[in-house]
C-alpha cells in the first residue's frame, strides 16, 4: 500500500482531469487512497451509473471503498454500500428513508459544514464525516476557509472518522490530522495527478 494517500479520500470531478478521466481515476486509485467519492454532479443518472459501473469495478479490483455521491437509486442498481449525501437530503427524507438508508449502506458519508450539521449527520446513521470548508479553495474563491480549530472542535465532539474538505493538499493533511480529523479530502490534488 503506498502509505502516503491512505488517509486520503479522493473526490471526483472530470472537469480537471487533461486526457482520459478513467486512465486517470486508474492511476488515483492505484495509489489506494482511503476512498473515492464519485461526484460527477452535472452528469445525468443514466451518465453516471455507466461511470460509476467502471469506477466501482476499478476499485474494487484494488481494494478501494468507492462511495457515490446522492445517487441512491444508482447504488441500488449497482449493488454499491457506500453513499455520500449533504444534510439538506438527508433532512428532505421522511423518517421511513432515513431508517432505509441505514438499512440498505454499509457506510454513509455526509458532508458538513457546522456543529449542527454534525449532530443531525450522525443521528441519521452517519459513519464519517466530510468537513469543510476547511482552508480556501480554488472552487470556492472568496469563502474564508474554517481553519484548524474549527476541525478540532468538531473532531473532539464528533463519535465517526472525520476528513477535512477544502484545500486539502499532501502537505496540510498532516495539520489536519493533528487536529483530529482521520484524514483529509482532496479533488485537485487527485485529478491533476502526473
Amino acid at each position: 500500500m503506498c502509505r502516503q494517500y491512505e488517509h486520503a479520500i479522493a473526490i471526483t470531478n472530470r472537469t480537471l482531469v487533461k486526457g482520459d478521466f478513467l486512465k486517470q481515476m486508474q492511476k488515483v486509485i492505484h495509489l489506494r487512497p482511503h476512498a473515492v467519492i464519485l461526484r460527477e454532479k452535472d452528469l445525468s443518472d443514466e451518465e453516471y451509473e455507466m461511470l460509476a459501473e467502471k469506477i466501482l469495478e476499478i476499485c474494487r479490483e484494488s481494494g478501494v471503498h468507492c462511495f457515490l455521491h446522492s445517487r441512491i437509486s444508482v447504488a441500488h442498481r449497482l449493488g454499491c454500500r457506500r453513499i455520500h449525501i449533504s444534510v439538506p437530503l438527508l433532512l428532505a427524507m421522511s423518517e421511513e428513508e432515513r431508517l432505509q438508508l441505514r438499512s440498505d449502506f454499509q457506510e454513509i458519508s455526509v458532508s458538513c459544514h457546522s456543529m449542527e450539521d454534525m449532530n443531525i449527520a450522525v443521528k441519521n446513521g452517519a459513519t464519517q464525516i466530510i468537513l469543510g470548508t476547511i482552508f480556501e479553495t480554488e472552487c470556492k474563491k472568496g469563502l474564508k476557509g474554517k481553519g484548524l480549530g474549527f476541525v478540532t472542535e468538531i473532531c473532539k465532539a464528533c463519535p465517526v472518522p472525520v476528513y477535512a474538505i477544502g484545500g486539502i493538499n499532501m502537505e496540510r493533511l498532516p495539520q489536519v490530522m493533528k487536529a483530529g480529523a482521520a484524514g483529509g479530502c482532496m479533488m485537485s490534488g487527485f485529478m491533476r495527478l502526473a
